[in-house]
């Protein structure tokens, strides 16, 4: 990864936003979908045994549903319901450079608070989800299992730090976060330990 940039782009959407209150779901389909396809990942891959037991019928199913995830989250409901998409494009000498676009800061103030906290709350919780997953694959030893929930974590982790750049800028933006709230954090506990 050669080149990183963070800058503001209209996003296809943006129209729809003026005249909206921040509370409602302008999006229903996009925040539908957003949620659709991790969760029933996840509810395929716990009951796969119960219902069926096909290892393989079922292993589709959960990769055909983690892309089609990967690929409604970063294509259309990162857009249309918080402004934000990343991608990777190769430039003409074969350097990768890694684009993080946010909408225009005028059209953030109409953006609903509703189909904000439905974006990150699901594309924070599931990933949480499959490295449970992970470890529990390993310890009750069903290593068939292994390779599919690595790949739901990779897949919904890669969605996740995306987004997070997009939000929060490109890698200097990420490096000054931390800075700041190491600083804080250190000013904080000095405080604390000087008083009376």
């Amino acid at each position: 990864m050669h080149g990183q940039d963070s800058q503001d782009a209209p996003l296809f959407g943006e129209e729809d936003n003026v005249g909206h209150k921040k509370g409602t779901i302008r999006h229903p389909l996009a925040s539908f979908f957003h949620l659709f396809f991790r969760t029933s990942a996840i509810l395929v891959y716990l009951l796969c045994d119960l219902v069926s037991g096909r290892f393989i019928a079922c292993m589709v199913t959960i990769i055909l549903l983690l892309s089609c995830d990967f690929w409604t989250v970063k294509n259309v409901s990162g857009r249309l319901l918080v402004g934000l998409r990343w991608w990777n494009q190769v430039d003409a000498n074969g350097n990768s450079h890694w684009v993080y676009e946010s909408r225009k800061t005028h059209s953030m103030k109409t953006t609903s608070s509703a189909e904000s906290q439905i974006f990150w709350l699901g594309l924070i919780v599931c990933p949480i989800f499959w490295v449970v997953f992970v470890f529990s694959t390993i310890f009750s030893f069903k290593i068939k299992w292994l390779a599919i929930v690595i790949m739901g974590f990779v897949l919904q982790w890669a969605n996740l730090y995306g987004y997070v750049r997009c939000k929060v800028g490109g890698r200097s933006n990420l490096k000054n976060m931390a800075k700041n709230f190491l600083g804080t954090q250190i000013f904080k506990q000095a405080m604390t330990t000087e008083g009376p």
